[in-house]
């Protein structure tokens, strides 16, 4: 092992910047997304989330990668603090009666399953509304850059909504080609 990679992890969690546990000090007063959730949307405002989380190294909190260590762990103490955070975050993004029904959980993770849980599922009537959005949409008094963005953004929830199979196995036995045409 080099000299380098045996400093690297003999830096504290907390005041190395490539760790998830790093906390810069403007993270006190760091806003998340600029939009609230306010129980609309959720599709967007995830990915919104999933961005900021990402660019602050802090993605693994929510999506399983780094989970609680044992309280003696010596790293607990950085890990409740990246995940208190976490959680002030989510706070000051939720309409405050959502936020009032995910307060007393215990970890960023298990907000954002609930959330997840909650407002993450699409149902025929969402599809059907954007279906019928794109079917409407007329270009009106719009200039075409307007309309093409409005139309780009049905797309894009359509297709979040309802996402294409895609082949995971090996030498394809899985015939996603029939899948796709059933759809």
């Amino acid at each position: 092992m080099s000299s380098s990679s045996e400093t690297q992890q003999n830096i504290d969690p907390i005041t190395n910047p490539t760790s998830p546990y790093y906390l810069h000090p403007s993270d006190a007063s760091f806003i998340l997304v600029s939009t609230p959730f306010t129980g609309n949307n959720f599709i967007d405002w995830k990915r919104s989330v999933t961005i900021a989380l990402s660019a602050k190294n802090k993605l693994g909190f929510i999506n399983g990668n780094i989970s609680k260590p044992a309280d003696s762990s010596s790293v607990f103490p950085a890990w409740e603090r990246g995940n208190s955070t976490l959680i002030t975050w989510f706070m000051k993004v939720l309409d405050p009666i959502i936020a009032r029904s995910v307060l007393h959980f215990d970890s960023a993770s298990a907000i954002w399953s609930n959330l997840h849980e909650r407002f993450g599922q699409t149902s025929g009537t969402q599809i059907y509304s954007t279906l019928q959005q794109l079917a409407d949409i007329q270009q009106g008094t719009y200039n075409i850059s307007s309309f093409y963005t409005k139309m780009k953004i049905l797309w894009d929830t359509q297709d979040a909504t309802q996402p294409l199979p895609i082949c995971t196995c090996t030498n394809c036995t899985c015939r996603i080609t029939q899948k796709v045409m059933t759809l």
